[in-house]
């Protein structure tokens, strides 16, 4: 506790102490902090994940690769052969959806051709229902 001494005048009237006193309020800041700390659980940091018991079966059969490469100018190769336009692409990947075992699709576009072509490609093959695409050859991106 503080003691106000007067200022020695001659006045017996004391002096106003203007100053808060704080000592009550961080008592009852201490006291909730502690309380929140006791508590809050005790979080564990472990991800509970269903795991498959068992190795999976292994393939007897190796998936069918096809390779789709985009020209710098918008040309469109199937596994080296030249497409002559997007009818014929989307010909070709209509009948590899309709597979049963669909075949993995690998874009490789070159560094040089526009975006909208690698678009073009991929919104044709997801939306013809081919599931297994990949894009390949990104090493040629990196500076």
């Amino acid at each position: 506790m503080a003691m106000n001494v007067g200022s020695g005048s001659g006045s017996g009237d004391p002096e106003v102490m203007v100053d808060i006193n704080t000592t009550p309020l961080i008592d009852v800041m201490l006291v909730l902090l502690i309380m929140l700390i006791i508590t809050i659980p005790i979080q564990t940091h472990a991800v509970k994940l269903n795991m498959p018991v068992g190795s999976p079966p292994a393939q007897v059969v190796p998936p069918e690769v096809v390779t789709i490469e985009l020209d710098f100018d918008g040309t469109v190769l199937w596994n080296g052969t030249v497409l002559p336009d997007r009818p014929a692409l989307e010909a070709r990947l209509r009948a590899a959806a309709a597979t049963p075992v669909q075949p993995e699709i690998h874009l490789r576009p070159n560094k040089l051709v526009k975006y909208e072509n690698v678009a073009a490609v991929l919104a044709s093959a997801q939306r013809l229902g081919l599931t297994k695409i990949g894009i390949i050859g990104n090493e040629q991106f990196i500076n």
